[in-house]
């Protein structure tokens, strides 16, 4: 396969106009939010982010925790009960929504099964760091109880999502929850100032999905000034041993592309399980775009065989 992005993706970034994401404006940022979001939740876009599995149904639930309210979509198979519960984060960073992965959730809700929580975490933004995002997620892993069984669950994230599936699966090691299997797609594991150092970011510095400015705009509020990066770097962990079998999906088109593959070999080399799928020509974001992108249909595949292999073979086990 050619190793550039489909003709789908060329076409839409030709087509896009680029922000100057350093100029931009707070009120800027947040109309640019949601504006996008509604876009990607719109019946339009499922020409790009693809239809649904009907095998799953689909609805909006709120997670009431004592300091707030976090929204999360949940996809159920129309069979089966006590079943397996996985958490996906959606990415996007500053933009984002759980809607945009309708296609991919829903296939591994009717496909494992498993009941599948998106969760509907709050966007970076000026006074909103990553670890709000982060808490969101952890909060709403720590309910998994009420939606099948909490001892089969796994998390699940994308991009941004993807960071903060990999500290989930610390932290839950750290605090004795136990974790079935994490899946990373590409994740972006590093917020430090090394997070640059990797050759995919010079030589997919201008990819058509992300871009070094956006990237820097990312690190900008999801580790502000006078924030120390390094518990957020899960790439840089001290200790990744004990850590839930992992799945690290990697688009080879990608700026994070070596943030990925080298948090695979960190986890091999610490004693974890740690399986590495690349996809040569996708770009960044690839599994919402099944519509642009034909490798998102195989890496979906890749997913749905991962996690079936660790939360159905669990429950066959006992």
């Amino acid at each position: 396969m050619d190793d550039r992005p489909p003709l789908g993706i060329r076409l839409l970034h030709a087509l896009a106009k680029e922000p100057d994401w350093d100029a931009m404006t707070d009120a800027e940022l947040a109309a640019f939010s949601e504006r996008t979001n509604r876009k990607r939740a719109s019946r339009l876009a499922r020409l790009i982010t693809g239809r649904p599995d009907r095998g799953a149904t689909i609805e909006w639930q709120d997670v009431a925790l004592p300091d707030r309210t976090v929204p999360v979509r949940v996809y159920r198979p129309r069979l089966g009960e006590n079943l397996p519960v996985v958490i996906h984060v959606h990415g996007g960073g500053f933009t984002g929504t759980a809607v945009q992965c309708d296609w991919v959730n829903s296939h591994l809700a009717a496909r494992l099964p498993a009941v599948v929580v998106s969760v509907e975490h709050r966007l970076l933004a000026p006074g909103t760091p990553l670890t709000a995002a982060a808490e969101d997620a952890w909060d709403v892993l720590q309910q998994a109880k009420a939606w099948g069984d909490p001892t089969r669950l796994a998390v699940f994230g994308e991009s941004t999502g993807g960071l903060i599936a990999a500290l989930s699966a610390i932290r839950a090691r750290d605090t004795g929850l136990r974790l079935r299997a994490q899946v990373l797609v590409n994740p972006a594991l590093d917020l430090t100032a090394t997070a640059y150092d990797h050759p995919s970011m010079t030589e997919h510095a201008q990819s058509p999905m992300l871009t070094i400015e956006q990237m820097r705009l990312f690190h900008r509020l999801a580790a502000p000034a006078g924030t120390d990066p390094l518990p957020l770097s899960a790439l840089l962990a001290d200790d990744l041993g004990g850590l839930a079998p992992a799945l690290v999906v990697v688009p080879t088109i990608d700026p994070v592309a070596d943030h990925g593959r080298r948090y695979a070999e960190r986890l091999r080399h610490a004693g974890t399980h740690a399986e590495l799928a690349e996809h040569r020509g996708a770009p960044h974001a690839f599994l919402s775009m099944p519509g642009l992108v034909p490798q998102a249909k195989p890496a979906r595949a890749e997913i749905t065989a991962f996690l079936a292999g660790h939360l159905v073979a669990a429950l066959e086990a006992r």
